[in-house]
């Protein structure tokens, strides 16, 4: 880096480890050079790639006693990712060994404890570690970390990592907590719960629902599913995986990685209907329409199951078991609103009470689209709250101006819409290693996004939101309440990566240390 804010850089720091640096007292209270918040995907891919670059000083805050965020978290029958197993990985450790093209949770979780065994992360782990906030102290450069029932922790930069689907969101419907049988939510599955022989109600039709109903199906004597907009889907090209496939990735990992940017450049062209509303738009859902009429023979029912929005407007899921599923003798979809919760069953709005054993709510995540994950306390006490009461926003999805050293993954609109997850993180990961080298190798006291940079960057993108699908007029996840898309990126994967490549220094102010005063946490 040969420049800081577009002049001269400062000199760079004798030393690039915490430890190097650090008084007596900081020693007695050690302050990190960077705690990671969150042990899922981002979190875990960001420490391997700030050890590839010397930076080791590092502790990774995990509120569970294991790894793996929602891929840990989600058990329920049918759990699966939407996205190849090829692409839902890492570009870096590739898994040759696969067992089909679309795997299941579980294996997606043993791929995630072979990084940490590959990449020896159990040592940075503090598991139990819940943070309740962060408060930077603008003077000394340092972060306070306060964990629920244990010591604070204290660190120069802090990575946000945790993830958008790490809280369960229930609805907001009367009655909720007067239901006398078993509540489940999809993603705090109770593997202990019988289900055979049981009356059960899924409220809920997206991802997760398109799952669970299928696997439920088999197994309950009757299934309800409620269902408030119906979803676009097409069907899941799922395979199992051959041995010689296998071998084939393992000996010549081209082959694999080769196979990897097909699948890449495939969705890339998803993109061009699911995002902007294009001939591909129509195309798509006329795929999904005649894929309708070939599942499900019943004209009423495809009538429910049609959406009246455009697709891409809600997530489009996959799958080749939803529709075969509501068509059993056992289940019966519900489009009537529901009314209250009763000690019974479930009301909905034309009257009827419908009496079941178990409610399951496949009702997704609290996505902090208006509201940090927790309190975060920035520059002059500012509160990150406050300042996104109205929709979320951030310096290209990973800087707040306010708030220094502090960088987050899968921030304000950095949300895939139609490519994997990964394919965003990875971009992000390796911005964030350019900006905590650029703060430990000038030992600067602050790096923070200046404000203006930001809005300039946040009208472009609600410029550009604006021509999507995403903001065509339904709701969704993707929006808060007033309509701001404080979530997705309107542009292909391969643009989001071209943003994310430069670190533009000129759009940061970097501020040195005092010399006069004390940077240390006192004991």
């Amino acid at each position: 880096m040969s420049a800081v804010n577009g002049h001269a850089a400062p000199e760079k720091a004798q030393a690039t480890t915490g430890a190097a640096r650090k008084t007596p007292a900081a020693r007695r209270t050690r302050v990190l050079d960077v705690a990671i918040v969150g042990a899922g995907f981002s979190g875990l891919g960001t420490a391997i790639r700030l050890r590839e670059q010397g930076i080791t000083d590092i502790a990774i805050l995990e509120r569970a006693d294991d790894i793996g965020g929602t891929w840990r978290d989600n058990t329920y029958p049918g759990a699966a990712c939407d996205i190849p197993s090829n692409l839902y990985s890492f570009s870096f450790a590739q898994n040759p060994n696969w067992s089909r093209g679309y795997s299941g949770s579980a294996e997606i979780l043993d791929y995630i404890h072979h990084l940490v065994d590959r990449f020896d992360l159990r040592p940075l782990m503090r598991f139990r570690h819940d943070v309740q906030g962060l408060k930077f102290d603008e003077a000394r450069g340092i972060w306070t970390i306060n964990i629920a029932g244990k010591q604070n922790v204290y660190a120069r930069c802090v990575v946000s990592a945790q993830g958008a689907l790490a809280n369960p969101s229930l609805p907001n419907i009367p009655g909720i907590d007067r239901f006398g049988g078993k509540i489940v939510h999809s993603a705090r599955w109770d593997n202990d719960y019988d289900f055979d022989g049981k009356r059960v109600a899924v409220v809920g039709t997206g991802a997760s629902a398109n799952q669970i109903v299928p696997k439920l199906a088999k197994q309950v004597d009757f299934l309800k599913v409620f269902q408030r907009t119906p979803a676009w889907i097409l069907p899941r090209l799922d395979y199992e995986a051959p041995d010689w496939n296998k071998t084939l990735f393992e000996k010549l990992p081209a082959s694999q990685t080769a196979f990897r940017n097909a699948l890449f450049y495939a969705h890339e062209a998803m993109a061009s209907g699911v995002i902007w509303n294009t001939p591909v738009t129509r195309l798509l859902e006329g795929l999904a329409k005649a894929y309708l009429r070939q599942q499900v023979p019943d004209a009423w029912v495809r009538r429910q199951l049609t959406p009246q929005y455009r697709i891409g407007c809600k997530r489009l899921l996959i799958s080749n078991d939803y529709y075969p599923a509501l068509m059993r003798d056992n289940v019966k979809l519900y489009t009537w609103p529901i009314d209250k919760i009763c000690e019974k069953g479930i009301r909905t709005a034309e009257g009827i009470e419908h009496q079941v054993d178990c409610i399951v709510f496949a009702t997704g995540f609290a996505v902090p689209k208006a509201a940090a994950p927790f309190p975060i306390t920035g520059v002059d006490g500012r509160q990150l709250d406050d300042e996104w009461a109205r929709g979320a926003t951030a310096y290209k999805s990973v800087n707040v101006s306010g708030y220094p050293n502090l960088f987050m993954t899968f921030g304000p609109n950095s949300g895939p819409g139609h490519n994997s997850a990964l394919s965003y993180m990875e971009p992000q990961i390796d911005y964030i290693v350019q900006g905590i080298s650029t703060i430990l190798e000038y030992d600067l006291r602050a790096l923070d996004v200046r404000e203006e940079a930001q809005a300039k960057h946040n009208v472009e993108l609600q410029k550009r939101l604006a021509k999507t699908n995403w903001n065509s007029g339904c709701s969704s996840w993707y929006l808060t309440e007033d309509g701001f898309n404080a979530t997705m990126y309107p542009g292909f994967a391969t643009q989001y990566r071209k943003q994310m490549a430069c670190f533009v220094n000129e759009d940061y102010e970097a501020r040195r240390y005092n010399p006069e005063f004390s940077r240390t946490v006192a004991g």
